[in-house]
């Protein structure tokens, strides 16, 4: 089998797009040059990569198995440039990352304190949900995923840098704001807004109340931090956050704290999360490091 590097960069941008059209494009090449070069791939391995069904292309079972050996080749090449840019020293590089919309809510302040010690180096930043942040694992796309717990059946590293204790919050004038030693049976009968359903946050609130012995009985879902705090403040009734996400409002008394020390703060962590065995960049590995050594100084959590 005798195939380019050109022709499986061809091949790649035309498996991950499913259109000659769009890897020309992205190619700078014509369609009838994209189309040549994927022709004689398939000359040369004696099998056809796609087939067409009505307007769309599709990938054949060999045109699978080659786009993942196309992208394996391209990141262990990624691999070798990063290794000889780590002989020559942190000068300049790119750093991806991905993180938890939690975790947005430090992030940036620790990315730009990191930027400011490397100054030379562009970042790449991915806010996403869990799931977003599992896509990232599994395509190895991203130098580091900073994220609560790391998923199981994976072959994942992980290492956790810093407490993301998650607290029981309330309008400042909810009755349970004003009560000391809230308890469990306290908050049966309240209504819990929530993030939906597979979030990291929800899974750890559902095994805390399961844990309890008992469960919500209603809630409301949301998709984001900021919509729980609004309607958190607006009365709608309880949310578990992130103390990282209350920073503000705490401080402008938007919303309390409420004081359940029996069963409140749910401990939970954030973690350095990456494939197992994967190399890091030089910036990926100085970002780790920076992190490892500098969150807790760059962030507080507040009163």
């Amino acid at each position: 089998m005798h195939i380019t590097f050109r022709q499986l960069t061809v091949l790649e941008a035309v498996a991950r797009n499913l259109s000659f059209t769009k890897a020309a494009l992205e190619l700078h090449l014509t369609q009838p040059a994209v189309s040549m070069q994927i022709k004689q791939i398939e000359e040369s391995i004696g099998l056809p990569l796609f087939e067409q069904i009505g307007k769309k292309i599709f990938l054949t079972e060999a045109g699978q198995e080659m786009y993942n050996y196309c992208r394996s080749i391209q990141q262990q090449l990624e691999e070798a440039e990063n290794v000889i840019e780590n002989l020559k020293g942190i000068k300049h590089g790119k750093l991806t990352i991905a993180v938890a919309s939690t975790a947005n809510y430090f992030a940036p302040r620790i990315l730009a304190a990191f930027s400011n010690e490397h100054q030379s180096i562009k970042i790449d930043l991915d806010v996403t949900n869990r799931q977003g942040l599992l896509q990232h694992l599994e395509k190895n796309d991203t130098d580091i995923v900073i994220m609560g717990l790391p998923p199981t059946g994976m072959e994942l590293m992980a290492e956790s840098f810093m407490e993301n204790p998650l607290v029981l919050i309330a309008a400042p004038e909810h009755h349970l704001a004003k009560k000391q030693n809230v308890s469990i049976h306290d908050l049966e009968q309240e209504t819990f807004i929530l993030r939906e359903q597979g979030s990291g946050t929800r899974t750890a609130i559902e095994r805390f109340f399961t844990e309890q012995g008992t469960k919500i009985l209603t809630t409301i879902n949301m998709n984001s931090n900021e919509a729980i705090k609004q309607a958190v403040q607006a009365g709608l009734g309880l949310g578990i956050v992130s103390i990282h996400t209350l920073e503000m409002e705490l401080e402008l008394n938007r919303l309390a704290i409420v004081s359940a020390d029996a069963l409140f703060p749910i401990l939970r962590h954030w973690y350095i999360v990456y494939r197992k065995g994967k190399r890091l960049s030089p910036t990926g590995l100085a970002f780790k490091n920076f992190l490892i050594n500098n969150a807790n100084k760059l962030w507080s959590i507040p009163s």
